[in-house]
């Protein structure tokens, strides 16, 4: 089979969110040892972003992003260790440092952006939640990020997200690093006021928000 046809089927078993066949498709184009950025470009990355068309048009909902997403990350397990072996690096739009800040524990909309981010081109970093702010900051400094991600699910932690902010000013690096802010009390007109560099209102908005920024750097 030619890479198109494979890349097809690998679009479709994004798009219906198979696992299975998006992982066995991953292992088809290893054996047959095809051009594996090309399958990732034309058939993975392609199927997501049809995933999130469908999104924004109210015809998939979180169920269907979230198993979309699962069936990307299933695959690009068996594919980046190729990679490495190849000693291809994959053409990132960024790299990206995410967590939830300190104080809160929900990881579910920000593991569901983390890996759409991924799943779109970027390079992604997860800190986990419960994240202190000088580890955002250090983190980010370490990888050279081009982003820091802050997801706040609780009024009472969102305060997080603007202290972080106010450390990166204090240890002059704001000017390094995106601020992105997202979650369940967050809103365009906070991320204004904390001096935020975009906000997410949702996963899909969020790889929006990122795209636009990258394109402009």
């Amino acid at each position: 089979m030619k890479s198109n046809g494979l890349t097809e089927k690998i679009k479709k078993a994004i798009i219906e969110g198979n696992r299975k066949d998006a992982e066995e498709l991953a292992k088809e184009a290893v054996r047959k040892k095809l051009n594996l950025m090309k399958i990732i470009e034309d058939g993975y990355i392609q199927g997501i972003q049809k995933v999130g068309e469908l999104w924004e048009k109210g015809e998939y909902f979180l169920p269907e992003l979230i198993t979309s997403a699962e069936c990307m990350k299933g695959a690009m397990g068996i594919l980046e260790p190729e990679l490495k072996k190849e000693k291809i690096k994959a053409r990132f739009k960024g790299k990206i440092i995410i967590g939830t800040v300190e104080g809160d524990i929900h990881d579910i909309g920000k593991n569901l952006v983390a890996g759409m981010l991924a799943a779109n081109g970027f390079e992604v970093i997860d800190l986990g939640a419960d994240v202190r702010p000088e580890t955002f900051i250090e983190k980010a400094s370490e990888e050279k990020a081009d982003f820091i991600c802050l997801s706040a699910l609780l009024t009472t932690t969102m305060l997080g997200q603007k202290k972080i902010i106010e450390l990166a000013k204090e240890k002059k690096v704001r000017d390094k690093f995106k601020i992105l802010v997202g979650g369940a009390p967050i809103s365009q007109k906070w991320a204004d006021d904390i001096g935020a560099d975009g906000y997410g209102e949702n996963a899909m908005a969020a790889v929006k928000v990122a795209k636009k920024i990258i394109e402009k750097k």
